[in-house]
Order: C-alpha cells, then structure tokens, then sequence
C-alpha cells in the first residue's frame, strides 16, 4: 500500500518536473551529483546503469550516450520503465541524464520526496552546464538512437 501511495507521488511529481525545472541551494547539496565523467567511468565498471530522459528529438539531434538507456521522462508508461529499470539494475545506482541537467535535477527530487533512492543526477547532461562540459564535449562515447533503443533490455523496450 505505502509503495502505491509512493508511485502516485512520484508520477505526480514527475508530471510536474517537466512544468517545473528548479532546485533550491539546499536540495543541490544533498542529492546526488555526478559529472559526465563518473557517471562513465560507473558505467564501465558496472557499478551503475545510466537513463537519459530527453526526448526521441534529442536523442537524434546528438545521439545517446553508449551504454545508456534512452527511457524519455515526455513518453507514457514513463514511471513504470523507470521502477523497471531500477528492478533490473539491482544494487547499482541508476543515474538520470538530460540535455543541461535541470530535468535530472528535478526527477531526481521528486524521486527523493516520494521515498525512492539508488538514483543520482548527472548535473553535466549531455550538452553541458555550470556543473561541467557535459557528456558531448568530454569526448564520452554516443550511439545513433538506433542502437541505443536496440540496446534496452526486451523489459524496457
């Protein structure tokens, strides 16, 4: 029952992320924050799964990164892919990419507020922020949209 009552916050405040793109002084420090580079290097460890939740616009505009999965934040059914793949991640952190970081920042809060953790933000994107040059810029591998979307598991597809 708790968990339901959670997802409903969650989709809720994820509806709402995609209205609103801010994040308070106090919120930046204590969420969990990755550059372009971390984030990387936790995915050739194993240590991590990466999600980035731009658009299918976007993804072909400056394709995905390699290993991530391009799950979008604006498509239906988007909560239930993001539990999904939380699932399938097991102990590993799931990290949230975006273009420039706000939408990252601000999934990653409404996760936090509905009780959720295993999740950081990769406040770079891929285009890059104050935060850094973002995934682009530091030469970190990307895919055609394509191969990215070939590359989900069959639950995520």
């Amino acid at each position: 029952m708790a968990l339901d009552l959670n997802r409903r916050r969650f989709i809720l405040g994820a509806h709402m992320t995609v209205l609103t793109v801010t994040a308070s002084p106090l919120l930046a420090q204590s969420r969990s924050v990755w550059s372009a580079e971390n984030a990387f290097d936790a995915l050739l460890s194993d240590t991590a799964r990466i999600i980035d939740v731009r658009t299918r616009e976007e993804w072909q505009e400056t394709g995905v990164g390699a290993g991530v999965w391009p799950i979008s934040m604006h498509a239906s059914g988007f909560p239930d892919r993001l539990f999904r793949a939380k699932e399938l991640s097991g102990d590993r952190t799931v990290g949230l990419i975006c273009a420039t970081g706000g939408r990252s920042a601000s999934l990653l809060r409404a996760l936090r507020q509905a009780g959720y953790s295993g999740y950081a933000d990769i406040s770079e994107g891929m285009l890059g922020s104050g935060e850094g040059p973002g995934w682009i810029a530091s030469n970190l591998p990307t895919v055609p949209v394509d191969v990215a979307l070939n590359g989900l598991p069959p639950a995520l597809a």
